[in-house]
């Protein structure tokens, strides 16, 4: 039992008893144990948050990166659970192309996609930021594939547990059904609490969403989720560029480990310091990659300028590759309207520049990539064994 963070019940499901765990509220910033360390952290971080939120103003396509920000994350966060799907699998389905995985990997990610837009789409409306808003992105995000037939977009009425076969020999087991709606009321209210710092609130109310575990199914998923709803919700990010899935993914034992030392320990401190140095790395990169991406395309675009007469089409293609990465030359054609020979010699001359690669080898229904392209985007995104 750890007295800094909840406490244990003996609770008893289809007759065997076990041990629960039923959080206390969330701590205020003052009861936290913080050194210099956090708070040289904390600032670094929020730093780094604001540089990253600055760079969508320079962008010359915001909605471009955040397309594909926005679908890493999801593929990340996914990865976490196991899903072996990668991004050009994401792409290939969004497309109606067949992806190299099974359906419900890649319908499970492209679940996470939507779910992450009605969230955001719902704050720009003013909606706030609660257990209602939770339970709608739950239910856009167990809508179909694994895990539909779980009650989505409901809290559960049953117990559930993390590890093991069942309760009594699960590495965790969150608090009985009848306590959830005390531990949810109290996050919602800390959610809205003044005069505890973004980024601290965010780590703490991740950690609380996981250790509730309100859902069947998708816990893990909309936790990380949460923490970008968060920082857009209150102003810290004007568009959902940081994604701390990568972190999260690469240090994945770590990840899980401290969540349960909080749980065990009450080891909010090491918690905190391990978030922030996710938020500061995370952004560093999200940061760096945009700036490769956009020498890319400025490298490419004076390639194919310097093809001289034929680089017109070939111009307006390369553009279209920069929203749509992986192509035919039927949805090319209707998407930029020039025919069906006119993009086949563009491609031709791209793929001469080693610009863009042919996937299939056939000589019916091809598919190009932009290559380098989806090479920088899918860094940090191969499946985890």
């Amino acid at each position: 039992m750890s007295a800094n963070t909840g406490r244990y019940i003996t609770a008893t499901t289809a007759g065997e008893k076990f041990q629960a765990f039923v959080p206390d509220p969330l701590p205020a910033m003052a009861a936290l144990a913080l050194t210099e360390r956090h708070f040289e952290l904390l600032e670094t971080a929020n730093r780094a948050l604001g540089r990253l939120d600055g760079m969508a103003a320079l962008l010359p396509d915001t909605s471009m990166f955040l397309y594909f920000y926005v679908r890493k994350e999801a593929l990340l966060s996914s990865q976490i659970e196991g899903t072996q799907s990668s991004f050009a699998d994401l792409l290939l389905f969004e497309s109606a192309e067949a992806p190299g995985v099974p359906l419900d990997d890649v319908q499970e990610v492209s679940n996470y996609v939507a779910a992450m837009e009605h969230g955001l789409k719902r704050l720009r409306e003013g909606f706030p930021l609660s257990l209602r808003l939770i339970r709608e992105i739950h239910e856009v995000l167990m809508a179909t594939g694994r895990g539909s037939t779980k009650s989505p977009g409901e809290f559960r009425r049953s117990q559930n547990w993390i590890g093991g076969r069942r309760p009594g020999n699960a590495r965790f087991v969150p608090p009985p059904p009848e306590f959830l709606p005390d531990c949810l009321g109290e996050l919602e209210k800390y959610l809205h609490a003044r005069h505890t710092p973004l980024l601290v609130k965010a780590a703490l109310a991740h950690v609380q969403f996981e250790t509730i575990h309100p859902f069947l199914d998708g816990n893990g998923r909309l936790g990380r989720l949460l923490i970008t709803l968060l920082l857009c919700d209150q102003g810290a990010l004007s568009q959902p560029l940081l994604y701390l899935s990568l972190y999260f993914k690469a240090n994945r034992d770590r990840y899980y480990d401290l969540l349960q030392a909080v749980r065990q320990e009450g080891g909010w401190e090491t918690w905190l310091e391990f978030f922030l140095e996710g938020v500061l790395e995370t952004s560093g990169q999200a940061v760096a990659t945009a700036r490769r991406l956009q020498e890319l395309f400025n490298s490419d675009r004076q390639r194919v300028a310097a093809l001289g007469r034929a680089s017109g089409s070939v111009l307006r293609l390369h553009e279209y590759l920069q929203n749509k990465p992986i192509i035919t030359i039927q949805k090319a054609a209707d998407a930029i309207g020039l025919t069906r020979p006119t993009i086949a010699t563009a491609l031709k001359l791209l793929a001469d520049l080693h610009i863009v690669r042919e996937l299939t080898g056939k000589e019916r229904h091809r598919l190009f990539v932009y290559d380098e392209y989806i090479t920088i985007l899918n860094e940090g995104a191969t499946p985890i064994c």
